[in-house]
């Protein structure tokens, strides 16, 4: 079976870990390489996650250069090592995922999330999800069907025993847009709101009568974690590519646009009869 932690996160925790002691002793990569009779690149391509690949020679040689003793510390930071070179659920799809978005789906304890065009990805029913694969004419059947199976599969997190706090604000444009069709749409409505019931979900609508507000900008992820170790990581997706966002300044600007579009929407309980009144539309 598999193993359904995260890669991406035990790697960037590794990294994190050993730029922080190279950091201590005040030393640049090209210091640590010389006294350890290493090409200065190979330093800096482990603390960047460059490297995907960290032997445990390597990471003793690190350790005992930096005289990190704790033994809890090497054995956590050795298996770290040892997992971030394995592969999760994911990696099939490596293809049709390219944003890596599911490593950190799958450790994060909380996921705050604004959509503005669509409903969110991991709220999506199958057939909502295959109608907006399908917008994009140039898919075959069998990438389209891939697709949606790893779709599917990414919302399993939110069926654990421990599943993340999830916070989604969507815009009232994801929820007017007909998807596929009139009964498509009102099966994904639905669905919103029989997720809404859970404990650990939160949804809030951002009403057009709203106006503008801070989150004009655009649709984005944030994500934390339970390992203080792991610092919280920003997600934001574009037509081509990915950025994630990891600078405390970034991180501090997305939560600060997410807090504002919290309080421009309807609270959770308004945001659901909401929902309920464009169901009542669509079925007239």
């Amino acid at each position: 079976m598999q193993p359904t932690y995260s890669p991406s996160v035990r790697r960037r925790r590794l990294n994190a870990q050993l730029r922080k002691y190279r950091e201590a002793r005040g030393e640049t990569t090209a210091v640590v390489a010389k006294k350890l009779g290493w090409q200065q690149t190979k330093v800096s391509k482990i603390e960047t996650g460059e490297r995907k690949k960290v032997t445990p020679e390597d990471l003793d040689a690190l350790l005992n250069y930096y005289k990190v003793d704790d033994p809890e510390m090497r054995a956590s930071l050795h298996e770290c090592a040892r997992l971030g070179n394995q592969r999760g659920w994911w990696s099939k799809y490596r293809d049709l995922l390219p944003s890596g978005l599911p490593d950190f789906e799958a450790e994060a304890s909380v996921i705050k999330t604004y959509e503005c065009q669509v409903i969110p990805g991991l709220l999506q029913t199958p057939a909502y999800a295959e109608a907006i694969f399908r917008a994009n004419l140039v898919r075959s059947d069998e990438e389209i069907a891939k697709r949606l199976e790893g779709r599917m599969k990414r919302q399993e997190i939110l069926n654990r025993v421990d599943p993340p706090e999830y916070w989604v604000i969507v815009d009232e444009a994801a929820l007017r847009r007909v998807v596929g069709s009139r009964g498509v749409m009102v099966q994904q409505l639905r669905h919103l709101t029989h997720m809404a019931a859970r404990h650990n979900i939160n949804i809030s609508v951002l009403p057009f009568e709203e106006g503008a507000h801070p989150a004009t900008v655009g649709s984005f992820v944030i994500m934390e974690f339970p390992d203080p170790m792991d610092a919280s990581i920003g997600h934001v997706e574009t037509p081509t590519s990915s950025l994630y966002v990891e600078g405390d300044h970034e991180l501090a600007q997305l939560n600060t646009i997410f807090a504002g579009a919290q309080g421009s929407a309807l609270s959770p309980a308004r945001s659901l009869a909401f929902i309920n009144d464009v169901i009542q539309a669509l079925e007239e």
